[in-house]
């Protein structure tokens, strides 16, 4: 009887901490999946605002000014969201790792 209760703790702490896992996955994903989107939507809305503006230019210097500039920004802005998806990321696989280090911790004890 005390294999049973034994295995059966176990198993209901192993659907909880998957369960547990599953659920920090989805909200991480969530969270990529909205910053993602945020990102591809400002970067449509500059790079129309940028191809207005460069329709608009009088002279040629103005038309390599005005690409040069949003060349710049793009690069940048790409570089802050790439780190910052990363970061996501990277939180997303400590959050998911938590249960199993709580579980390991306690096998371990």
């Amino acid at each position: 009887m005390m294999n049973f209760d034994s295995t059966s703790k176990m198993s209901k702490e192993a659907m909880d901490s998957m369960l547990t896992t599953v659920s920090s996955m989805t909200k991480g994903f969530q969270q990529i999946a909205a910053e993602a989107t945020e990102y591809s939507k400002k970067s449509y809305e500059d790079g129309a605002a940028a191809a207005e503006k460069l329709a608009s230019a009088k002279s040629l210097d103005k038309a390599i000014e005005i690409q040069t500039d949003y060349a710049k920004s793009a690069y940048e802005t790409f570089v802050a969201q790439a780190t910052k998806m990363g970061e996501l990321y990277a939180d997303l696989a400590k959050e998911a790792y938590k249960p199993f280090e709580t579980a390991a911790a306690k096998v371990s004890a």
